[in-house]
């Protein structure tokens, strides 16, 4: 975070907007938490919400709408004066925002990494053929299918106390989770495996949490502006520029990773078949000074995956699922 405070007068009052699942919750406290030692005088109450991403739980995101229903009504309440400020976990944020929104915070990173869950087994390696592992993404879903042909892989929608709860109910042999979501909650134990990025490259913005506010609210973007982790924020708009590049959706397994190594930003894209027989796979790496070099760092990495092909898998996908993907974005965009 940064440790300067914003020299306009502080807030008397701010409202968050969050979704009511207890990892949400957990997200919205945090920075309610942050903003209270920052302005000990100002009143910060939480605005609990169900969206629709929470409420339809019997088909997957792909079917459904994709990662913005986990959005659009924090959104009614940021454009209607009910809230100022809606805390997202980054990955469900959509690679664009509406006209009159934009994301003005990014705090620093938990772990980017998949998580392997499991009552009984220590990895992925160890699960019998024909073990029934639930994940609520395509990206997982390609990995599992690439690296564990002999796995069977289910749906698995809920909010994480639900997943687990399945889980250990027997519905599963294992899930996969983001690891971020269970440490926040104090869940670490549950991990039995990180699984490493060159098994299952993260999504884009896993890990990482955003503030969402009104565009134009020059003031609250100051207050705000403590909280924003700067080497966060350059890396993870490197990884969501593949994705908005290639028209990222929840319809298509496309993942996109970079990480810090010695001052340079190295960022590696991926994109498969649901079934995992065909995979893509670009990387990059700069030395990153701000963010629009992250941009460009994140168009050279879409434009490699480009020629190898990636548009195909995604106008297809896109098409199976009746999803409109827009033309991918140049180069130079």
């Amino acid at each position: 975070m940064n440790s300067e405070t914003p020299s306009t007068p502080p807030p008397e009052s701010l409202v968050i907007a969050s979704r009511e699942s207890r990892l949400a919750m957990w997200q919205a406290e945090h920075v309610r938490f942050a903003l209270h030692k920052l302005y000990p005088s100002c009143d910060v109450k939480i605005l609990g919400m169900t969206t629709r991403g929470d409420q339809i739980l019997d088909r997957t995101l792909s079917k459904v709408g994709g990662k913005g229903l986990f959005v659009k009504e924090l959104e009614a309440a940021l454009a209607d004066g009910r809230a100022d400020l809606a805390v997202h976990s980054l990955k469900d944020v959509p690679m664009e925002l509406p006209d009159g929104f934009t994301l003005s915070t990014i705090l620093e990173r938990e772990d980017p990494l998949d998580a392997f869950v499991s009552p009984h087994y220590a990895s992925l390696a160890e699960l019998p053929e024909g073990s029934i592992v639930g994940t609520s993404s395509l990206r997982r879903e390609a990995m599992l299918r690439m690296h564990f042909p002999h796995l069977d892989v289910r749906p698995l929608r809920g909010n994480l106390d639900t997943r687990l709860g399945k889980l250990d109910r027997g519905d599963y042999a294992a899930i996969i989770l983001a690891a971020a979501g269970l440490k926040r909650l104090g869940l670490e134990s549950r991990i039995r495996a990180s699984l490493p990025a060159e098994t299952s490259l993260p999504a884009a913005g896993q890990g990482a949490l955003g503030i969402e506010i009104r565009a134009g609210r020059e003031d609250l973007a100051a207050w705000l502006s403590p909280l924003h982790h700067e080497a966060t924020a350059v890396a993870v708009e490197a990884e969501r520029m593949v994705s908005r590049s290639l028209g990222g959706s929840c319809e298509v397994p496309l993942a996109a990773y970079a990480d810090w190594r010695d001052g340079v930003l190295h960022l590696r894209g991926c994109v498969s078949t649901i079934d995992g027989t065909r995979v893509l796979r670009a990387e990059g790496s700069a030395k990153v000074a701000d963010i629009q070099a992250a941009l460009d760092l994140g168009s050279r990495v879409s434009a490699e995956l480009e020629a190898q092909g990636a548009m195909d898998i995604v106008r297809a996908l896109s098409t199976a699922s009746g999803a409109h993907i827009p033309p991918a974005a140049s180069p130079a965009d």
